[in-house]
């Protein structure tokens, strides 16, 4: 028997006010965490063609975008290096005076209240593109273990809050937790890209990095697109083998990913909102087909409603404003 006219759900969706004291799903500034792009040299801000709005930058035009960051209450920023020149092994992946390092370092001495993520992954710095050394035309796993774990501890030199290994090398996890309890950094935390699939939604990233491989794919050692129970047997590995969260990486096309991992783990789950989805909201918009801001606050929602704790996203900072705005307008 139907409970109507007793029951009326329509009664809490009444006003604004109501819907934001009922949300079961709330977002906030912290959660956010911004990609950045960094490039040796001073006064650079190369726009990437793919990506409106997103720059490939030089420390000193970088310093200003994590300042706009922090103070709209973002968490963190994520950096990724493209080195001057690159090679067979991605020795710039380590360089103390690489961009990354140097980025780090320029963050931590500006005093800026917002955590650093290292992304640690050899595509930007080889000149194959690929994700490590390789045997042939195949990525070798195991040789690429121990530059990852260098390239880990370059960042946490640096003075990198949290380092988030994305290669998809089975046990580099493990490499990296304990070349960095070895250097004397087993507070550092480790964020594994868990759960990273390939993925066609990647391509306006790769040409912010300069990370395109020069043939082949990633289907070696990304997940298949086709695959849940494996990237339950993805995360709890990297937990045995020492991370603090785990990531799945694209996002909204892998909601239930996000769903089946925080049903399974007591850790932080994060979730990447990549380029792909970040340039093809832009795009729409940028046609009038929809509404930008209403369609990226709904997205960012639908990540946190699946389960996801921190979110990167190319949005972090507008969507930061977005939250301010609507605090203030509800006030």
């Amino acid at each position: 028997m139907s409970m109507f006219p007793v029951v009326r759900p329509r009664r809490l969706r009444a006003s604004a006010k109501l819907r934001r004291m009922v949300a079961e799903t709330r977002l906030h500034p912290a959660m956010f965490v911004l990609p950045l792009f960094v490039v040796p040299g001073e006064d650079i801000a190369n726009p990437i063609r793919s990506m409106p709005g997103n720059f490939q930058l030089s420390i000193d035009r970088l310093i200003p975008v994590v300042a706009e960051a922090a103070a709209a209450g973002v968490g963190g920023v994520i950096l990724f290096g493209i080195p001057a020149e690159k090679d067979e092994e991605g020795t710039g992946a380590w360089d103390p005076a690489g961009p990354v390092p140097e980025a780090i370092r320029a963050i931590k001495e500006s005093g800026l209240d917002i955590t650093v993520w290292a992304d640690v992954c050899m595509c930007e710095y080889t000149s194959h593109g690929h994700c490590g050394v390789l045997r042939g035309e195949i990525v070798d796993n195991d040789a690429t273990l121990p530059l990852l774990a260098r390239a880990a501890v370059a960042y946490a030199d640096a003075g990198a809050d949290v380092i988030a290994p994305s290669d998809m090398m089975d046990g580099r996890v493990a490499a990296i937790r304990s070349a960095l309890d070895d250097a004397g950094y087993n507070e550092l935390a480790i964020c594994s890209y868990s759960a990273k699939y390939a993925s066609g939604y990647y391509g306006p990233f790769r040409d912010a990095a300069d990370s395109a491989p020069a043939f082949g794919d990633r289907n070696t050692h990304q997940m298949d697109p086709n695959n849940v129970r494996e990237a339950l047997v993805e995360v709890e590995q990297d937990l045995a083998e020492g991370a603090d969260m785990v990531m799945v990486k694209p996002a909204g096309p892998y909601l239930d990913v996000i769903s089946a991992v925080r049903a399974t783990v007591d850790v932080p789950v994060v979730a990447y909102q990549v380029s792909g989805e970040f340039s093809m909201i832009e795009a729409a918009a940028a046609n009038d087909w929809i509404d930008g801001d209403r369609v990226m606050m709904e997205s960012l929602t639908s990540i946190a409603r699946s389960g996801a704790g921190i979110i990167l996203t190319y949005f972090a900072t507008r969507a930061a404003h977005k939250l301010t705005t609507q605090k203030s307008e509800s006030q």
